[in-house]
């Protein structure tokens, strides 16, 4: 076989932002009437080539949607900037004030807060079907889950969380594809938001290009079988390093699961926790935080806590002594080495601040939507 030929590295530390292709497109006006017949130009061109040859495709026949419509949804139950930029999922781009574009399978759409009231509406730029799009939407942002509930029940139980929540309100966790979140979430090991971000760019832009919107390229996340045609070679070369071996591996694993790598993963969604993280980490390069923050963005396991040294640090800080029994309750999920890390950074902690209470201040000490949902 031909050895391909040597790409370019992408720079890791350059902007995510793609430049705006010309001529301009005027600015949005932040919301239309209903009836409205502004258009947003949506360019059908492809663009430039990605390092990875991208699989020859058949465009498909989109609908062009003009009108900015209500999701019915209050700004309590689905905040756009307590969800999107916290660190469970990197496909999402800001693409104007309170507003977040994405894709969700073939459909490219976006949302925003009113200006007035705060609430939600959409705007699908393309799609080859209104109404699946629309069902595909409300799936992702599991809107069969009510926050004001939540919050209430968790305030009653907590005064910390009753403070906290007060500045939370709206934050929602996502419903990913299995697929997708696995792979951003291979990409984020010993790694920070921005470059996590790049390194899901490029593998989205093995998939089919759906448009530009503010200057950002929106693709299809790629099929399994188009990402198993990156060779890990060619992910080391734009960048990824030993995460390169990976995600090829765990792409390979999954075209071996009987029935289909993406049905396996769909199907964890009908099992146990501790199955789940159990099924999760004999995939490469998956361990138990990143299990976890796969079960929780994306297979339904809402009771799944993903914990890293932010997280532990917080946590530590406040509840203290209950540490030691939480820890006790969670040494089932994590094998024993990292339940051995874990126990030793408590007890630093504690040896650091021998205080047994310490009043944390909100403003000053948290970063909380890093914190809950990293």
């Amino acid at each position: 076989m031909k050895r391909p030929r040597p790409r370019p590295k992408i720079p890791l530390s350059t902007t995510a932002k793609s430049p705006p292709p010309p001529p301009p497109t005027p600015p949005q006006t932040l919301l239309k009437p209903h009836n409205s017949k502004t258009t947003i130009q949506i360019c059908s061109k492809k663009p430039k080539k990605p390092i990875l040859k991208a699989a020859t495709t058949t465009r498909k026949t989109a609908t062009h949607i003009a009108n900015w419509v209500p999701l019915d949804l209050i700004q309590s139950e689905l905040s756009l900037p307590l969800t999107f930029p916290t660190g469970q999922t990197f496909r999402w781009k800001q693409t104007g004030a309170f507003q977040y574009t994405g894709t969700l399978g073939p459909h490219l759409i976006s949302l925003k807060h009113h200006h007035e009231n705060g609430d939600v509406y959409y705007h699908i730029h393309r799609t080859p079907s209104e109404s699946a799009a629309k069902l595909a939407l409300l799936d992702f942002l599991n809107i069969d889950i009510s926050l004001t509930d939540i919050w209430a029940e968790f305030s009653a139980s907590d005064s910390r969380f009753a403070e906290l929540a007060l500045h939370l309100k709206g934050a929602r966790v996502l419903r990913q594809d299995p697929l997708e979140c696995m792979i951003q979430f291979l990409c984020s090991s010993n790694n920070n938001i921005a470059r996590i971000t790049k390194m899901v760019d490029f593998i989205s832009s093995l998939g089919e290009y759906l448009g530009n919107v503010e200057g950002f390229e929106f693709h299809e996340f790629p099929s399994l079988e188009r990402l198993a045609m990156a060779t890990e070679q060619e992910l080391r070369e734009a960048g990824f390093g030993y995460r390169a071996k990976y995600i090829t591996g765990t792409v390979d694993a999954l075209q071996l699961k009987p029935g289909g790598g993406a049905e396996w993963l769909a199907s964890l969604r009908k099992l146990d926790l501790q199955v789940v993280i159990d099924a999760l980490c004999t995939l490469p390069g998956v361990g138990p935080k990143v299990a976890a923050c796969i079960a929780l963005f994306s297979l339904d396991q809402h009771h799944a806590i993903p914990v890293d040294t932010h997280v532990w640090q917080v946590f530590s800080v406040i509840f203290k002594l209950l540490a030691v029994l939480v820890l006790h309750l969670l040494f089932p999920i994590w094998d024993s080495m990292e339940s051995k890390i874990l126990w030793g950074a408590f007890v630093e902690l504690v040896d650091q601040n021998p205080c047994p209470t310490i009043k944390v201040g909100l403003e000053s000490r948290f970063h909380p939507i890093k914190v809950l949902l990293v």
